[in-house]
C-alpha cells in the first residue's frame, strides 16, 4: 500500500517531563557530542522519533507513545525531544547537499548552505540525545523511505563516523536505542521468511555503523494475521515495553 503525503515541515517538540505540558514550544539543547560522559539515569535525554504516516491507527505509534509515558514515570526528571518524520517532509540527498558535505563551508553556495543547513540540525539533534526511541513501519520488507531520508540525513563523515587507514568508526557512543516496529507478517529464524527480513538487519547495521550497538528490538509481528493474531502480537509487544523499560 502507498501512501501520498504532502510537504508539511518539521514537526518537532522538545518536552521538559517535569516542568513543561506536552505540546510546550521547542528549545535547542546544549551539545556535547565528542565528550560524552556516563549517562546520570534522572538526567537522560531521549529523541522520540515516529515514522508512520498513520496517527491513531498506528501500531508502532502506540507503542512508542506507551514507552514514553511508561519511562517518564520512572524517570520523571529526563527530557523527550519528538520529531514527527510520518507527518513531516526529510530531503532526499541532492547534488547541494552532497558539495556541501565535501566542501568548505565558507565556499558553499545558497543552495549548498541550505541543504547542509537541515542536516546540521538533524545531526545536532541526534547527537543532543543520550537515547533513543524510533517507532518504523516495515515497509515492503524494509523502511519507508521518509525513514531512509533521515538516515542519509544524519550519517555524515565527521559527525556520526569516521574514516582512516583503519577503516570506519562510530562517532556516537555511549548511547542507547529502542526500535518499535509494526509489520503485517512474521519473520522468525530457521523459516524461509527469515530472511524477507530487510528491517531488522538493516536498522542495526546502520546504527552500528555509526557507534550505536546497544540495540532493543522490539516488534508487532502479524499484524495482518488476522484479530486475533494481531490482539497476541500487540499484548506480547506491549510486555516488551514494560520489560525494556525497567532495565533501561
Amino acid at each position: 500500500m502507498l501512501f501520498q503525503l504532502g510537504t508539511l515541515g518539521f514537526s518537532i517538540k522538545h518536552i521538559n517531563l517535569t516542568h513543561s505540558p506536552p505540546h510546550s514550544p521547542s528549545t535547542h539543547l546544549p551539545l556535547s557530542p565528542s565528550t560524552h560522559s556516563p549517562i546520570n539515569n534522572t538526567m537522560v535525554h531521549i529523541l522520540h522519533l515516529d515514522a508512520s504516516p498513520r496517527g491513531a491507527r498506528s501500531v508502532s505509534r502506540t507503542l512508542a507513545k506507551e514507552f514514553i509515558t511508561g519511562w517518564k514515570e520512572v524517570c520523571s526528571t529526563g527530557t523527550v525531544t519528538y520529531r514527527d518524520l510520518g507527518h513531516s517532509h526529510i530531503p532526499f540527498v541532492s547534488e547541494d547537499w552532497i558539495a556541501a558535505v565535501f566542501s568548505d563551508p565558507a565556499q558553499h553556495t545558497p543552495e549548498q548552505a541550505e541543504a547542509i543547513r537541515i542536516s546540521d540540525e538533524l545531526v545536532d539533534e541526534f547527537l543532543a540525545a543520550d537515547r533513543y526511541v524510533f517507532s518504523i513501519p516495515m515497509y515492503n520488507f524494509g523502511i519507508p523511505a521518509n525513514f531512509k531520508a533521515y538516515v542519509d540525513q544524519i550519517v555524515r563523515v565527521g559527525r556520526t563516523f569516521s574514516v582512516d587507514d583503519d577503516g570506519y568508526k562510530g562517532l556516537v557512543k555511549d548511547k542507547k536505542m529502542v526500535i518499535i516496529t509494526a509489520r503485517g507478517g512474521t519473520y522468525p529464524e530457521g523459516t524461509p521468511f527469515y530472511d524477507y527480513d530487510m528491517q531488522a538487519p538493516y536498522l542495526r547495521l546502520i546504527f552500528g555503523f555509526m557507534g550505536i550497538t546497544d540495540i532493543e528490538m522490539i516488534h508487532a509481528d502479524n499484524l495482518m494475521g488476522g484479530d486475533d493474531a494481531k490482539a497476541t502480537a500487540i499484548t506480547k509487544a506491549q510486555s516488551e515495553v514494560e520489560s525494556v523499560i525497567a532495565r533501561w
